[in-house]
């Protein structure tokens, strides 16, 4: 494993951009004020509308990349990370605004610990500013059958910010809203799974770089405001299936133990979640969880080669089951895990 040597660190924060012109005029000042140590680039997944006109415009310092089709979240990031030099990319959300001094504590533990390759800082919500965000909150883990949960979030059930996570700590993945990883491991990682397109991707990035040996770490002391859902929100089925089908990605990628037993129990878990959204009276997320086990299954001998090409994994954070901690003992909150 490489490490960076460099007394002053190169970061690169990029912005990945799909007709998001409204909110790269809101969120872009607050990353050019408070990210003197790094430089900015907007990379842009084939928008339709005038939003890179609109950074040329307004933001003419800003590095432009603009990819030839949008492939989401995971190809956009690999096509143009091949284009720019820095020691560590930050993989930032075009809908977060960051905070004074948000930089520096994360560039200091990528200083100071070579083996740390994944650092996130603490997400709170841009619109209940003292409550934790969902896609990320204060870090991220996974239960035995590759439910993820984080810190400050459990499902639907989000944790106030009352200081109780201002630690560093080691986590288990960081949330793809504002990613930091090193150039040379996202390159010895070959990038992001593709496959994915968008959702978990980062968790299967996360777990990838920890069968590896590498620590993936959460910086309390640095924070941003993210709005989540911007580009796909929860209410959309197209999410429903994203997250659902990619989590058995990940899950079949990864895992140490019986696969096969690990993806029995979660297709089940699926359904009995297909069987609730029926009761709450959404059945196209029913459908959608239906079209991510037919998807999974389409690329489950590709996902079987995927899996004999990753030594060492490791095991769970949580041993057990957050399904049966949360809806059958009712332990909403971390600290009751």
């Amino acid at each position: 494993m490489g490490i960076d040597t460099e007394d002053n660190l190169k970061i690169a924060i990029v912005i990945l951009n799909w007709n998001g012109k409204k909110l790269l005029g809101q969120f872009l000042p607050s990353v050019i004020e408070h990210s003197k140590e790094a430089t900015v680039y907007v990379v842009d997944n084939a928008s339709t509308d005038d939003s890179i006109n609109f950074v040329k415009t307004a933001f003419p310092l800003i590095k432009i990349i603009q990819n030839t089709e949008n492939g989401g979240y995971a190809k956009g990031y690999n096509d143009a990370l091949k284009h720019i030099e820095a020691d560590v990319f930050c993989l930032l959300n075009s809908d977060v605004e960051v905070t004074k001094n948000w930089l520096s504590p994360i560039i200091k533990t990528f200083k100071n610990e070579f083996n740390t390759a994944i650092v996130q800082p603490k997400l709170l919500d841009f619109n209940k500013r003292d409550y934790f965000e969902y896609a990320g909150a204060a870090g991220g883990f996974i239960d035995k059958y590759g439910y993820p949960y984080c810190r400050g979030r459990i499902f639907n059930t989000i944790e106030k910010d009352n200081g109780q996570y201002n630690d560093t700590a080691e986590i288990f993945w960081a949330s793809g809203a504002c990613l930091f990883i090193r150039k040379h491991v996202f390159n010895e990682l070959n990038g992001l799974d593709e496959a994915f397109f968008a959702h978990m991707e980062e968790i299967d990035l996360c777990w990838r770089a920890k069968n590896l040996g590498y620590t993936v770490k959460y910086i309390g002391q640095s924070t941003i405001y993210h709005v989540g859902g911007a580009t796909l929100s929860n209410t959309n089925p197209k999410k429903t299936f994203l997250n659902f089908r990619n989590s058995l990605f990940t899950v079949t990628k990864n895992a140490k133990g019986n696969i096969f037993l690990i993806i029995l129990t979660r297709l089940v878990l699926d359904g009995i979640a297909g069987v609730k959204f029926l009761f709450e009276m959404k059945p196209k997320h029913t459908l959608s969880i239906l079209k991510a086990h037919f998807s999974f299954y389409r690329h489950f001998k590709q996902l079987l080669n995927k899996r004999k090409s990753t030594n060492n994994k490791i095991a769970y954070y949580q041993k057990t089951s957050v399904v049966a901690h949360y809806f059958l003992h009712k332990k909403r909150f971390f600290k009751s895990l």
